[in-house]
């Protein structure tokens, strides 16, 4: 077999991990796993979109590696993020007979990632947990890091852990299949990555903008490895977020995930949402003097051509504001966020007025 495979490692010590990027790679699953130590029973949790396409293919590739396997299935969408489904999965992993050798394997996209990773790090106080990623999102972003957890009714991702993967395996093949509005969600986050570390990458993106729209494979490889690379190095130099270098990566999450939050869960997806947050972030750096307006205009463009939604949804400033005062980002009660400085760069900026942050949501 050829190996035709981009690798990147992830270096976190005790927790360091590979993940894998490659056409075809979902059908290597099994012998990927049992090349990373004892593994006698997988738990392989997914939803019903993505049972039948890959979640029972990768079974497939487990089970021929003489690895036993059974696969839960929750409901798809962020509703599925819950306290309730978690105590679900907990109950039917029970019921399943999991042990400390078990190795919990995410297959699906985002939520099936934060929710199967939250599930693996507290059952049994911690079990293995390797990734496979489905959406473009979670292969260049959620799927890296070892950030799990789930939503409440009043804030997206407030409970949770961090519990970094023993592996993650990533086929861009599986895009092919992905609905046109999930796919475009996903680039929301590839462009973020241009904005807050990597100018050239960003130009990068605008150069290929026609193979981005039409799903060109080899392109693809690319630019999911290149920006695990980028989450990467920020993961390794902040694993835990401890000093604040990591908030790097919710550029425009905040707006984003107030957004969410007051639409109620799934009516955006999140890469929507993080594409409106960013033109806000950005236009909320324009009225800071921090940017120009032609930075703006051009991150504005690019998520444009990629056929993202930039304008926020109506939504009441004041209610906005009160989501974002829960914002992970918030320090002794003042409001942070993330803004850019120039193209490639951002910084966490406290002391923002919230008139100026209302502004920008009209």
């Amino acid at each position: 077999m050829t190996d035709d495979v981009h690798r990147v490692h992830v270096a976190l010590g005790e927790r360091s991990y590979d993940i894998e990027v490659g056409a075809g790679r979902l059908a290597r699953l099994g012998p990927t796993l049992a090349s990373l130590g004892k593994a006698t029973h997988a738990i392989v949790i997914t939803d019903a979109n993505v049972q039948e396409p890959y979640a029972l293919p990768a079974a497939e590739s487990l089970s021929a590696a003489e690895i036993d396997v059974d696969i839960i299935s929750v409901e798809p969408g962020e509703e599925s993020k819950s306290v309730e489904t978690a105590a679900g999965l907990w109950n039917g992993m029970l019921e399943l007979g999991a042990d400390r050798q078990t190795v919990v394997v995410a297959v699906g996209g985002g939520v099936v990632g934060d929710l199967a990773g939250f599930v693996a790090a507290t059952f049994l106080r911690g079990l293995r947990f390797f990734q496979v990623p489905t959406t473009l999102l979670a292969q260049v972003d959620s799927s890296v890091g070892g950030k799990v957890g789930v939503n409440l009714p009043e804030g997206k991702n407030m409970v949770g852990a961090f519990w970094q993967p023993i592996g993650v395996l990533i086929d861009p093949t599986v895009l092919g299949s992905l609905p046109d509005r999930e796919y475009r969600a996903g680039l929301a986050e590839v462009v973020k990555y241009g904005v807050i570390l990597d100018a050239e990458f960003f130009s990068f993106l605008e150069a290929r903008t026609d193979q981005l729209n039409a799903r060109d494979p080899n392109c693809l490889a690319e630019v999911i490895t290149r920006c695990c690379r980028l989450k990467a190095d920020v993961v390794e130099a902040d694993e835990f977020e401890r000093s604040g270098h990591r908030a790097i990566l919710n550029y425009g999450h905040t707006f984003a995930h107030a957004f969410e939050t007051l639409s109620g869960y799934g009516a955006l997806l999140h890469g929507e949402a993080v594409a409106m947050g960013m033109t806000c972030a950005a236009r909320l750096a324009e009225r800071m003097r921090r940017v120009d307006s032609a930075f703006v205009a051009r991150q504005t463009a690019l998520l444009e051509r990629l056929g993202l939604p930039v304008n926020p949804p109506k939504c009441d400033a004041e209610a906005a504001l009160k989501v974002m005062a829960r914002d992970k980002k918030v320090s002794h009660g003042e409001l942070r966020f993330v803004l850019p400085s120039r193209l490639g760069a951002v910084e966490l900026v406290g002391g923002v007025d919230p008139r100026e942050v209302a502004a920008v949501l009209g």
